[in-house]
């Protein structure tokens, strides 16, 4: 994990930026961690808030059902098509 202190984050935002985009980053203040820089996607992850969500088929409507079936009925068309 990258280290910054808190007066870098004032004097090197950029640098300090870039660093989180590459993972988190520790911010410290007097030699002790204060912060944790993370981007928004590694926040969201941490706190269950993802993206990709999973849904169990039983609570799925059945136009939802079908609309999944569907797209992987496209998908393996596709794949035969390729050759």
């Amino acid at each position: 994990m990258s280290s910054f202190t808190l007066t870098d984050l004032g004097n090197r935002s950029g640098e300090v930026v870039e660093a989180a985009f590459r993972g988190p980053v520790e911010i410290t203040k007097r030699g002790k961690r204060k912060f944790v820089l993370l981007t928004a996607e590694q926040f969201d992850r941490l706190a269950g808030r993802s993206a990709q969500r999973a849904y169990r088929v039983e609570d799925l409507t059945s136009d939802e059902r079908n609309e999944i079936l569907a797209g992987l009925d496209a998908v393996a068309a596709d794949e035969n098509t390729d050759g």
